[in-house]
């Protein structure tokens, strides 16, 4: 199973629920949302999962954001505090561990929440000794893990592999030319005892909720190498010696990729590709959000068509 792990940001969500929407993503590929902010898109994305009975994991104690302020703000009455509160089947609570994990699973627990339907995210070394106190008699649903001998001695069960794979440079225009390998997790997750793997997909684990006008547009596609592993190929703009144009920006790297699609097939091409290809026919630039939403989805399209084929052998 693949838990692709993303915060809570605009374009993330509406990804998610977007390939939900349209069923692009089978049973093997439950999304990890890590919310930074009670919006309105995270309230139709948790909707859209529950209505379309689609399973999500969500965090409970966010550890970036403002999450957990704002939340405690809005009116106990709104739907998303519904969707946050209630026990259903499709919306899966989540724990992140640190220091006051004690108290904030205790207040889990007295809502109704039991110790064996938590996914936990354990990646602190100083926490270990609070998990085992936690889950001494009980394994959570999951525990999502980084690849660390510490981490795999201390928790034996329901183990996920968790990583941060993309390979992340400084500017965008650092991204050019660059071919590079990111995961081979769903070739051997299973021989090495986990349950599944995560990462943040083609976002990385760094947090900066600020935007800003890049010089350079880059176009993150994920793809299979002739070995199996999977592998992450970046289309960069030419005109990046200022912030003028992003438009213009966009159908250079677009360009890039078109070209390489020639010489290059992804068979099933995804949709967020179909749509790459659309925008390059038609000249349209939708926003810099989009792109990113776009090669989100097509990393988990693939994801769920590879399982699919894989379950199919």
């Amino acid at each position: 199973m693949y838990f692709p792990y993303l915060r809570g940001r605009q374009f993330e969500l509406i990804a998610l629920r977007e390939l939900v929407e349209q069923g692009l993503i089978g049973e093997n590929i439950i999304p990890v949302i890590e919310p930074i902010k009670p919006t309105s898109t995270l309230r139709s994305t948790l909707a859209k999962f529950v209505e379309i009975e689609k399973k999500v994991v969500v965090i409970k104690n966010p550890q970036v954001g403002n999450f957990l302020s704002e939340y405690g703000e809005i009116n106990s009455t709104d739907n998303l505090v519904s969707l946050m509160e209630d026990n259903n089947d499709f919306i899966i609570k989540a724990h992140i561990m640190n220091p006051n994990s004690i108290t904030e699973v205790a207040e889990l627990t007295s809502k109704g929440t039991k110790l064996e339907d938590l996914v936990v995210v354990s990646t602190e070394r100083d926490c270990l000794s609070i998990y085992k106190t936690l889950f001494d008699m009980v394994a959570p649903k999951y525990v999502l893990i980084p690849d660390n001998s510490i981490f795999r001695r201390s928790i034996r069960s329901n183990r996920i592999l968790f990583e941060d794979y993309f390979p992340k440079e400084q500017r965008n225009s650092d991204y050019k030319g660059k071919d590079e390998f990111f995961s081979e997790a769903h070739l051997f997750f299973e021989d090495e005892n986990y349950k599944g793997f995560s990462d943040y997909s083609i976002v990385g684990e760094d947090f900066n909720e600020a935007g800003f006008a890049p010089y350079a547009v880059a176009i993150h596609i994920v793809y299979f190498g002739k070995d199996g592993e999977l592998r992450v190929k970046s289309f960069v703009s030419d005109s990046n010696d200022d912030i003028r144009d992003p438009a213009k920006k966009y159908y250079e790297a677009l360009s890039h990729l078109m070209e390489w699609l020639k010489s290059n097939p992804i068979d099933p091409e995804t949709y967020a590709l179909q749509q790459f290809r659309k925008h390059h026919a038609e000249g349209t630039y939708p926003g810099l959000g989009t792109v990113k939403k776009l090669s989100i989805m097509h990393h988990l399209e693939l994801m769920s068509n590879y399982f699919d084929w894989r379950n199919n052998l």
